[in-house]
């Protein structure tokens, strides 16, 4: 697909409303990215279907090459991406980091790829780079995976024989809504509309309804409520979703997510294949990088193997007389990754507390992603959550992207006269919201797992007398100490009148609206009839871009503690 330019459109193209010529509404396609592969469906008017490309696949991978004037990525020509990624000018697993600092471990692990990942450890964005013509081109996850997403529009639109603008996009739950707003700038350089993004086990969970919402028309049945655990690890991420479904309603109960996924057992192993690897491959010169390339193909062959054989043999010539011949157990692969199942066994555990639910109590398990063929992954959900045999009524590799292009369907109005769009998911914050407050601490105000739309609000004080401004830090995350969580944004309240500490009233409200907006309002509240001393603050968050890190760094150093604030306690009647 040569002809396909990669071309940056302005705000205005891509906020604004299209005209279209047609009366019927446009139905907006579903995507499902993942790290390692890729996948476009969209509702054909009685059923979703999958959109294939040139080859006639229906999964692609998903990585950009730069070895030509006109980057181009794998939706058609997926079966150059081994030679380009031993070449060093493939750049992939752009969804892992994507809206990452340089100090996030998750892009210390990737430096391992056979491109160019560079750190500087002081909180910004990280030098990406592939290999063109003997000299590093330089990158954004952003701006890859924007081309990415071009092929795919440009795909799409040859399938359908039509214009492409509005996408519904899966995305991990554990992503932050800085990273959430990386994604959309992707969108919008690519053209793109996004209507949703949904974490990728609710989008499972909205196919899951439908499938109920079908067989209970079969039965005859009322369709009563049936609680479902669903279980999605890919390359990239795990996450984990309760959800509670009836007549076509799918309420998500409680999320879990987290940065394990294939990719962390694949660089587990091949560090145990090769324990010096890191010194080998530092200089990531050409040599190095088609060494790194080549045992991470054998690597990843060998875990497909293990799938179904219980030992598979390991023979790559690495090269400057660096050979590995061995043979590889499925045993041995699941004790080098054992603390990566372990977390996988927590995650569930914990969606499951925070659901208030026992595994009795769960009617189907789910599993969904490139890592449930894994027999220790599909193991760990069975025995937790004391099961035989799991949910067989979707393709593991394609329960996204389908419940996301239902929710493409649902979100553009389109009707179906079966009632088979007649679906609702009602969705739960993936992450607590809230202020740095009580000497340093993440007080939130809305809390993990709350159902949305929501308001919450929650009332602080002074700490100072006579303090007449508070500087209030908007944190995403659920550790104790601020610092620890993502610095969302910022701003001072003003004009706060002379009193001594503990007296004034602060009130912070938080809002969260059906497109999962966020504003925070802030300000003084005054009893009786005296007038407010200054208007109340509305921002919409996240304000702060890169170098968040830097941002709290900063305010800590002109303010110290001096426009601190802390929570006014309930009194419990």
């Amino acid at each position: 697909m040569a002809e396909q330019a990669y071309t940056v459109v302005s705000d205005s193209e891509t906020t604004g409303e299209e005209k279209t010529s047609s009366s019927f509404p446009e139905i907006a396609i579903g995507i499902d990215i993942g790290t390692s592969q890729c996948s476009v469906a969209v509702w054909s008017g009685s059923q979703v279907e999958l959109v294939r490309n040139t080859r006639n696949r229906k999964l692609m991978k998903s990585y950009v090459t730069f070895k030509d004037e006109v980057p181009a990525g794998g939706v058609s020509d997926e079966l150059a991406h081994e030679y380009d990624m031993l070449s060093g000018a493939a750049i992939f697993n752009m969804k892992r980091l994507i809206g990452r600092v340089d100090t996030d471990p998750v892009v210390h692990a990737s430096k391992s790829l056979p491109f160019l990942v560079e750190t500087l450890n002081i909180g910004v964005r990280p030098f990406i780079a592939a290999l063109v013509n003997n000299m590093w081109r330089s990158t954004t996850p952003e701006e890859v995976l924007a081309i990415f997403l071009v092929e795919l529009r440009a795909m799409a639109e040859v399938k359908l024989k039509r214009p492409v603008r509005n996408v519904v996009l899966t995305v991990p739950v554990s992503f932050s809504r800085f990273q959430l707003t990386r994604i959309e700038r992707a969108c919008a350089m690519a053209g793109l509309h996004v209507l949703r993004l949904m974490p990728e086990p609710t989008a499972v969970a909205l196919l899951y309804a439908q499938q109920q919402q079908q067989s209970g028309h079969e039965n005859m049945g009322s369709g009563s409520e049936k609680i479902a655990l669903i279980f999605n690890m890919g390359a990239g991420y795990c996450d984990v979703a309760i959800t509670a479904t009836a007549g076509g309603v799918s309420q998500i109960k409680a999320l879990a997510g987290s940065t394990v996924g294939g990719e962390d057992l694949l660089q587990n192993l091949m560090h145990h294949l090769l324990p010096n690897m890191d010194d080998l491959f530092s200089s990531h010169g050409i040599e190095e990088i088609k060494r790194m390339g080549l045992l991470r193909v054998a690597t990843q062959n060998a875990i497909h193997l293990l799938s179904f054989d219980e030992s598979v043999p390991i023979d790559v010539d690495l090269g400057n007389g660096t050979k590995l011949s061995k043979v590889l157990t499925r045993t041995e692969l699941e004790e080098v990754n054992k603390e990566v199942f372990e977390k996988c066994e927590a995650l569930i555990k914990r969606c499951l507390q925070a659901a208030k639910l026992e595994a009795e109590d769960v009617h189907d398990v789910i599993i969904v992603g490139g890592c449930s063929y894994v027999p220790k992954v599909r193991n760990i959900v069975m025995s937790i959550c004391k099961r035989q045999e799991l949910y067989s009524g979707m393709n593991p590799l394609e329960a996204a992207v389908r419940g996301a292009a239902l929710e493409g369907a649902v979100a553009s109005g389109i009707s179906d006269p079966f009632g088979n769009l007649d679906l609702l998911t009602i969705q739960a914050t993936p992450l607590s919201i809230g202020i740095q407050a009580d000497g340093g601490d993440f007080v939130p105000v809305i809390h993990q797992n709350t159902t949305t739309p929501v308001r919450k609000e929650q009332i602080f004080t002074t700490v100072h007398d006579d303090q007449a401004e508070a500087l209030i830090l908007v944190y995403e995350g659920d550790e104790k100490a601020a610092e620890h969580n993502h610095l969302l944004g910022y701003f001072k309240i003003r004009g706060i009148p002379p009193a001594q500490k503990g007296v004034p009233e602060i009130s912070v409200c938080m809002d969260i609206d059906a497109s999962n907006v966020l504003r925070v309002f802030a300000g003084v509240i005054v009893h009786g009839t005296q007038r407010a001393p200054m208007p109340f603050m509305e921002v919409r968050m996240p304000t702060v871009d890169d170098g968040h890190g830097w941002s709290a760094q900063a305010l800590h150093k002109m303010y110290g503690s001096t426009l601190d604030l802390v929570t006014v306690k309930k009194i419990q009647h």
